[in-house]
């Protein structure tokens, strides 16, 4: 379906004014088809300790709040900034480790000054020595467990803890502007981001003291304290965040970051607890990667590469880090191993050490206190801990859609996972799914109540199936402080025999573009960027784009999730309109470009097959049916013998492909044919461990990395055949080896 550029208002929309209409004007009654409410999940002010040695030493929660709110707020740098939009809601989401302690070490009046009056008044000189320099000393001690414990000892925290609460408390008001009492659980493992923002519900029901990592670093022990939190009449979420900086340790799927398996205990504790992950923020988007999707033209965007705290070494893990894999892996745990751990729901957050948060590309004051608060320094990369300022972005929101913007209802959103990221921009999206839908649903008055009544909304799983294959109704407007829309794209990932699959369907558009007759993807809007002046038009593009989709594609055997990606038309990067500001050329490089498109993504729509239907699908080998079958484990030299200096033919038992793979004897291999054809290895994607990389063989395997994780083959002969197994495939042997005549 394509929709043409329309230049009528979007308060006109029928059923889109009710989306776009501020917050307060349903103070005073409940909607039952719920309204979007855009909020902050992540964020910092001086009271963290790192903020403070970037240079916010000046605000404090309350700032943000008055932020928010609409109301002009300094700026670290010295100078007052206004959000473009107030926000419906948000959160302060302070680091638990130390919380506030720069401030009680400079109160005389604290509990820390007056039990600790002497490391006290060392930590304030150390700080105001040289900030940064405290901060990595701390930051090396709490990796090697040796916290302060002075710093952590409740009578110190408690009176803390309870400002920021009784703060929040101060700024909520139910049907205009909704806070949480939220805190930030900052476990860095190696510089592994495995951090959570902590939710609760009713800030009268909160605990003494937050669960911090100096309490443990291990998310199944945050996950069993919110549990005794919540059996006492606590209820609380947490977030995961920032997977893309992880380095593989976010979506584990054999064991987690200390070696222990990743088992049916684990998925469940994490589900119980973790609804939500962070798709966005301001160092970078973790959805996905070109790496992890070769075939989406529109993976490269905004792709952060850094190490937590600076740490040196080569580019961290892409497997384990982004939203996108974790959804294709949960469903292959689930067909294989009967649990998902990764079925969430998608929010935004900011991540900002300022107090202030700049939402839009053309409102970008920086993040890191002073040290990106002026053009010049942002656009000469100002850097902290090798972090360079021109990488960063403006932060993501998060959206809920809830019957009322209230504590209560807007927690029952996050826990349904009725919820969506954007980049920053506030483009209203819906997304259900079903058996019954049809393309007249989007003509009817309420067809909204209609889609809650015969389907399912984002965030939740298809009912029992009803017809040969699911339809989904997608419904976007644009934001009207931004572009026009782009498009509409439903992400589409799969399962069979261990092996996972993902495509994107264009399912709505704007213009009277045609999909190619081959691939089905719709040829690029065009661009009204002038990169020379920092500007755009919406010449192009659409206000409104909608369509019912039914899957294609439908298999009902197979485990599958579905989720919408809307994209806008081309702007202009923040760097680009700051640098035309300067009189220089506007930067781009790794992770960034000149030109952008904002978007948003919904939470996916799950299918599970029943047992009958899984039963249909025929059955993969798996490493159990090759020992059953008296197969033999190849050793080093058999391995050797087979493929060094060789080629060899690989089918690929699933999707039915034949590579002709040349294994060099200097460690090195090359994809020579693909399905009996020569090929550009470009074009050859990932097949066991295809491509021109580097091998090892090892201790039975073919070892090698693939997008900065290692993964490895053991191959097995069965009679006269080589079957072969890799190691993410969830114990099935989906190769067939043939060594080819010489």
């Amino acid at each position: 379906m394509r929709s043409r550029p329309r230049t009528i208002a979007v308060a006109v929309l029928g059923v889109g004014l009710l989306s776009l209409t501020s917050a307060a004007a349903f103070a005073q009654q409940k909607n039952p088809e719920r309204n979007v409410y855009y909020g902050e999940t992540h964020l910092h002010t001086s009271w963290s300790f790192d903020a403070y040695a970037f240079g916010d030493t000046r605000t404090g929660p309350e700032s943000f709040y008055q932020y928010a709110t609409g109301k002009p707020t300094l700026h670290p740098g010295g100078y007052q900034v206004t959000i473009t939009k107030p926000l419906d809601w948000g959160a302060v989401t302070e680091h638990a480790e130390y919380m506030g302690m720069v401030q009680e070490a400079m109160d005389p009046e604290s509990p820390l000054r007056k039990s600790s009056p002497l490391l006290a008044r060392v930590y304030e000189e150390g700080v105001r020595a040289d900030g940064l320099l405290a901060f990595k000393v701390l930051s090396l001690a709490i990796a090697k467990g040796l916290p302060i414990k002075e710093f952590s000892d409740p009578a110190v925290v408690a009176p803390v803890w309870k400002r920021i609460v009784d703060i929040a408390d101060r700024y909520n008001k139910p049907g205009k502007f909704t806070t949480f009492a939220a805190y930030e659980w900052t476990s860095t493992p190696d510089s592994k981001n495995l951090h959570r923002n902590i939710f609760f519900r009713d800030s009268k029901k909160v605990p003494q003291v937050p669960f911090t990592p100096l309490d443990s670093p291990d998310p199944r022990d945050l996950w069993s304290w919110m549990d005794k939190q919540r059996a006492a009449g606590n209820e609380l979420l947490a977030i995961s965040h920032n997977a893309n900086l992880s380095n593989g340790m976010m979506f584990p799927t054999e064991v987690d970051h200390t070696g222990r398996p990743i088992d049916r205990a684990w998925a469940e504790a994490r589900l119980r607890n973790e609804p939500l992950t962070e798709m966005k923020q301001v160092k970078g988007q973790s959805e996905t990667t070109p790496g992890l999707s070769p075939n989406d033209e529109f993976a490269n965007y905004e792709v952060f590469v850094w190490h937590l705290l600076g740490k040196k070494g080569p580019p961290p893990s892409e497997y384990g880090s982004y939203v996108r894999q974790a959804y294709k892996d949960g469903i292959t745990m689930e067909q294989a191993r009967g649990f998902n751990p990764y079925k969430f729901g998608v929010v935004g957050g900011s991540d900002s050490h300022v107090s202030v948060v700049p939402y839009r590309q053309k409102n970008f004051f920086g993040v890191h206190g002073t040290v990106d608060d002026t053009i010049e320094k942002r656009i000469d990369g100002a850097t902290v801990l090798g972090l360079n300022s021109l990488w960063v972005t403006p932060a993501g929101l998060s959206a809920v859609w809830a019957e009322e913007n209230t504590r209560d209802a807007l927690f029952d959103a996050m826990k349904r996972k009725e919820t969506y990221s954007t980049s920053g921009v506030r483009i209203p999206l819906r997304f259900f799914g079903g058996w019954g839908m049809d393309a007249g649903m989007l003509k009817q008055k309420e067809w909204v109540k209609a889609a809650y009544a015969t389907g399912v909304p984002m965030g939740a799983d298809l009912p029992k199936p009803a017809s040969k294959a699911p339809s989904f109704v997608v419904w976007a407007t644009k934001d009207p402080d931004s572009a026009n829309l782009d498009r509409l794209q439903i992400v589409k990932g799969w399962s069979v025999s261990g092996q996972s699959f993902e495509k994107v369907y264009d399912v709505a558009w704007a213009g009277a573009r045609k999909p190619d007759r081959v691939t089905g993807k719709v040829p690029a809007i065009g661009s009204t960027v002038d990169i020379g002046k920092g500007t755009y038009s919406n010449s192009i593009g659409a206000v409104e784009l909608k369509t019912v989709w039914t899957d294609p594609d439908f298999d009902p055997g197979l485990d599958a999730f579905y989720y919408v990606r809307a994209l806008e038309i081309p702007t202009p990067r923040w760097s680009t309109m700051q640098a035309v500001k300067l009189g220089r050329v506007p930067p781009s490089g790794s992770g960034f470009s000149a030109i952008i498109q904002e978007r948003a993504w919904s939470s996916p729509i799950w299918y599970t097959p029943g047992a009958q239907a899984r039963k249909a699908v025929k059955a993969g080998v798996t490493i159990a049916d090759l020992g059953r079958q008296g197969a033999a484990l190849l050793s080093d030299q058999q391995l050797k013998d087979l493929l060094v200096g060789k080629t060899v033919k690989v089918r690929n038992t699933v999707t039915g492909q034949h590579f002709e793979i040349l294994h060099g004897t200097t460690g090195r291999r090359l994809i020579t044919a693909i399905d009996g054809k020569a090929t550009d290895l470009r074009a050859a994607g990932e097949m066991m461990h295809g491509g021109d990389l580097d091998y090892e063989i090892r201790d039975g395997r073919l070892r090698t990395d693939l997008n900065g994780s290692e993964f490895d083959v053991a191959v097995y002969k069965l009679g006269d055949r080589y079957l072969a197994a890799r190691s993410n495939e969830f114990g099935y042997a989906n190769y067939e080896v043939e060594p080819l005549k010489e």
